[in-house]
């Protein structure tokens, strides 16, 4: 069965008050990771070895095989993206109490958090992501991925919050600024409602 794009949680223009224009949603949604989804689909029907399998194992299948380098990026990317429209919310920036106790516990407080956060969205070369993950050993941390790539692949453990600093995520709102961005993101964007439903499922 053909892997699809995932409908948005909210309409285009929902974030545009939140420092993300409803051009960045149907840019980034409807054709960036649609291409990524008609690539994946592309590979698996010349594929049999891959039909059949979930996403996640498609991602853990071919990492780290060169010739399928282009499968690997294009399901890490949706993998990655499926997570993303569901870490951005309308009503988002505010965190729930059991959640702030256990960045608290893991992580010293919140602004640790965000300041922990920032340096590894900032400090990803290139293209990538940031992440809040939860480690296999039971504790909050914050990691980085290259390109396509994520805390699956890389085994850091179970992805809470993900934030894409692609270019194609903030420039028509913020330009070159990407600290602007992944401010704007942890204050006033993302889904720590999600993120602690994401902590309680793991």
């Amino acid at each position: 069965m053909a892997f699809e794009l995932p409908a948005l949680p909210y309409s285009t223009n929902a974030l545009a008050s939140k420092g993300m224009c409803q051009e960045t949603l149907e840019l980034h949604h409807d054709k960036h990771h649609q291409a990524y989804v008609t690539a994946l689909n592309g590979f698996v029907e010349a594929k049999p070895e891959l039909q059949g399998k979930s996403l996640e194992d498609i991602i853990l299948a071919v990492k780290g095989d060169s010739a399928l380098a282009p499968v690997f990026n294009n399901a890490g990317q949706h993998w990655n993206h499926n997570l993303f429209w569901n870490n951005l919310s309308p009503t988002g920036g505010v965190i729930p109490p059991s959640l702030e106790a256990k960045i608290k516990e893991d992580l010293g407080s919140v602004e640790a958090f965000k300041d922990a956060f920032k340096k590894a969205a900032i400090a990803q070369f290139g293209s990538g992501w940031a992440w809040l993950v939860l480690t296999p050993q039971g504790k909050l941390a914050v990691t980085k991925t290259a390109n396509g790539s994520n805390p699956l692949a890389e085994g850091q453990g179970h992805a809470l919050l993900g934030l894409d600093v692609w270019e194609h995520a903030y420039y028509l709102d913020f330009r070159n600024r990407r600290p602007d961005y992944v401010t704007n993101y942890l204050d006033k964007l993302a889904n720590y409602e999600f993120a602690e439903a994401q902590l309680l499922s793991a």
